[in-house]
């Protein structure tokens, strides 16, 4: 629960009259708020109000807190009595003043932010370093929750909290060698100390303070500065017509910077340069110089440290003598060596000419060779893949055959087990009644009175060049086009003497709109009418007719899909081809 609840009721306990009960004398008298009568002492009377002491505080100084950070100094309670005893003065009389200079502090208290030396920390190799960090403005951090840590909260490198250090938190590296100076706690300055800095304590450390729910933090810097040995220069021997110089030094950190020089202070560039690092962290160097003026003397190999600037020298004195003397030869030789390299650069670039022009050559005869492999290849897969289709669709034909009647696909298969028929379409009324928008209305209203009728095969736009199909089976084609009426199938025409057949009987398919059906009728009797479910526009329908089996079967050629069949008609008259630009109109005693 919040600690301000005890001090709201400690406030109106303070403004109420006290209870009426019995208490000893010692109590009463610690409890009771005394009160000036006329110009004498400071009496208590048993008529004054009651004054009790919040449950939290002791006789001698008490704290108020609110919620995790602390709102009243700590004030004697002895001073506080005396304050309510003053002639005139009610507890509530000085409650106001109290409360306003307690927010103020909660405010002052709450929040605070937490500075960090502006510069880097430079300590030496070995020694103890201090990182300094302060609360602003200054302010006691003895009950704060403070942390020093490196890149990530935990472990750190050291946790001050609750007025101790917590070792098991801590970063293994740093046990034993690091503790919280905080001489100067209350003022919120802190210190880390780090005994015995090595090479990987450099770099960034945070700096955090909690209060509550309120944390702050600081970056230090700390660069650990290492001082190797002096250098040592010597001669390694003649190289490229001068002196090979070495200078190596050990223990530094962070990396040196290594600066070769001669006697007036110019510098000389270095030839080559290695650094390694050891197992401590700390930096050895050599740096290597080819002097090839004797007249130099001494040359001076300086190795610097970056954080600090300071500095490491030697010289070496290079006598005369050791410098290796030029010969007449080789001073002529010097001189023709750099035309014998033109030549043999000129030499060398014209062979390789002829080289990459033979390399091409070569790469472009293996390419067509492999293009050619390629190309017979593929010939040779295309071919396989050819027969064994044809040997696949052979062997489906195969099965077909056996049993063409009952399979509905492939039509132009099933074309082989009929008769082309001879039919022709007469072309220019059908073009006629499709493509003139006048002339097809015209039709529409000169046919839409025409009953189910001998009239019907007026329209007809197919002409069998026979007397009609009595035996056999046969087949043909009609191109529909995009038609919105039609009606195609065939009709069977009764021949005399038969008992059986003595009017024409239609067996057709017809489009009306986007609704397609099948119909066999006779005049006005319709013996059967079946909605087909097309939902793509017919263009194209061979119609197959087995007289001996009595079957017409619809195909759509666009696909090869099986639309309709008629089956068990059981032909008795002549079956003549029918196809007109209207559908089926049927008289009003007709049945739809």
């Amino acid at each position: 629960m919040n600690s301000v609840f005890p001090f709201q009721r400690w406030v109106r306990n303070l403004l109420l009259p006290a209870p009426a009960t019995t208490r000893s004398d010692g109590d009463h008298k610690n409890n009771q708020v005394q009160t000036l009568s006329g110009a004498g002492p400071c009496q208590c009377t048993e008529e004054s109000r009651s004054f009790r002491e919040p449950p939290w505080l002791n006789p001698d100084q008490h704290l108020i807190v609110t919620g995790n950070s602390s709102c009243f100094q700590r004030a004697p309670l002895s001073s506080l009595k005396k304050m309510v005893c003053f002639p005139g003065y009610s507890p509530a009389g000085f409650l106001l003043p109290l409360l306003l200079q307690a927010s103020r502090w909660c405010s002052a208290v709450s929040e605070f932010s937490v500075k960090g030396p502006d510069e880097p920390i430079n300590v030496l190799l070995g020694a103890d370093a201090t990182l300094p960090c302060q609360l602003s403005p200054e302010q006691s951090a003895a009950h704060m929750h403070i942390r020093w840590y490196r890149d990530q909260l935990s472990p750190a490198v050291l946790v001050y909290q609750n007025g101790q250090e917590r070792g098991g938190q801590q970063m293994l590296e740093y046990r034993g060698r690091t503790e919280l100076v905080g001489d100067s706690i209350h003022k919120g300055s802190v210190a880390l100390l780090i005994q015995h800095v090595r090479a990987s304590d450099n770099g960034q450390y945070q700096c955090r303070f909690k209060d509550g729910h309120i944390s702050q933090e600081a970056i230090v810097e700390l660069h650990v500065i290492g001082l190797g040995s002096a250098p040592h220069v010597h001669m390694m021997g003649p190289e490229d017509g001068g002196i090979r110089v070495l200078c190596s030094s050990g223990g530094w950190f962070p990396k040196p910077r290594v600066q070769w020089s001669n006697m007036a202070g110019v510098k000389l560039p270095t030839l080559s340069e290695s650094q390694t690092q050891d197992g401590d962290g700390l930096f050895y160097v050599e740096a290597s110089l080819v002097v090839t003026d004797s007249s130099l003397g001494n040359v001076t190999c300086s190795i610097q440290n970056p954080f600090s600037g300071q500095e490491k020298v030697s010289a070496i004195f290079l006598p005369e003598p050791f410098f290796p003397r030029t010969s007449p030869w080789k001073a002529a030789l010097a001189g023709t060596l750099p035309v014998l390299g033109l030549l043999l650069i000129g030499i060398s670039y014209t062979g390789w000419r002829e080289h990459q022009a033979k390399e091409r050559e070569v790469k472009k005869t293996k390419k067509e060779s492999h293009e050619r492999d390629q190309m017979r290849n593929e010939k040779e897969m295309a071919l396989t893949a050819k027969a064994n289709l044809e040997a696949e669709l052979e062997g489906r034909k195969a099965l077909y055959n056996e049993d063409w009647k009952k399979a509905l696909l492939y039509p132009d298969w099933r074309k082989e087990q009929f008769q082309l028929a001879p039919v022709t379409l007469s072309h220019e009324i059908f073009h006629q009644n499709n493509s003139d928008p006048e002339r097809k209305e015209n039709f529409r209203e000169g046919t839409q009175d025409l009953s189910l009728s001998n009239k019907q095969e007026d329209c007809n736009l197919i002409t069998l060049t026979q007397e009609g199909f009595s035996f056999w089976r046969h087949f043909w084609e009609v191109d529909i086009e995009d038609i919105d009426e039609w009606t195609l199938g065939i009709y069977e025409e009764p021949i005399e003497n038969n008992k059986y057949l003595q009017k024409k009987k239609y067996r057709v398919l017809q489009k009306k709109g986007c609704e397609y059906r099948a119909l066999t009728y006779c005049l006005q009797d319709i013996s059967l009418e079946k909605s087909l479910p097309i939902e793509k526009c017919l263009r194209k329908i061979v119609i197959f007719l087995d007289y001996e089996d009595g079957d017409i079967s619809f195909y759509n050629m666009t696909d090869g899909t099986h639309i309709f069949s008629f089956t068990q008609a059981s032909f008795s008259g002549s079956v003549h081809p029918y196809f007109k630009l209207k559908s089926m109109e049927m008289s009003s005693s007709a049945q739809y």
